[in-house]
């Protein structure tokens, strides 16, 4: 598959692990979770997280790969993002989205981590 179709589905997984993750968090109002879903899932949080997993090496040469796939395919870009970021993030999605296919346990592994770097606030004030 190409990577902007990985990135269709590990976006879609990726979600509703969060969703899910919140909800085990016992946190009941739409308005709350939405909000508090953003932080996980906004393309500046995906571009850090992967960032962060390259520079630790938590990626083997085949996740690398994968990444790459999302990233070199994606466009110009949202409006409220810049291109890099975007980019970065789709090749996240990307990430997730062949690891669902193909590995879910890694899959799962790669989601707990960016979710403990995003509620450790890690990644605050990290550079894309």
């Amino acid at each position: 598959m190409n990577g902007l179709t990985l990135a269709y589905i590990g976006d879609a997984y990726y979600e509703l692990c969060i969703r899910r993750y919140l909800l085990d968090k016992k946190i009941t109002s739409v308005n709350q979770l939405h909000k508090t879903a953003i932080k996980f899932t906004q393309g500046e949080s995906q571009s850090k997280i992967v960032m962060a997993f390259i520079e630790s090496n938590e990626l083997t040469e085949d996740e690398v790969s994968l990444y790459k796939r999302g990233r070199n395919a994606s466009g110009p870009g949202r409006k409220n993002t810049d291109a890099k970021t975007y980019h970065q993030a789709t090749g996240f999605e990307s990430l997730i989205g062949g690891l669902y296919l193909e590995d879910q346990t890694r899959c799962n592994q790669l989601i707990d981590k960016a979710i403990k770097l995003i509620e450790s606030g890690d990644l605050n004030g990290k550079n894309s």
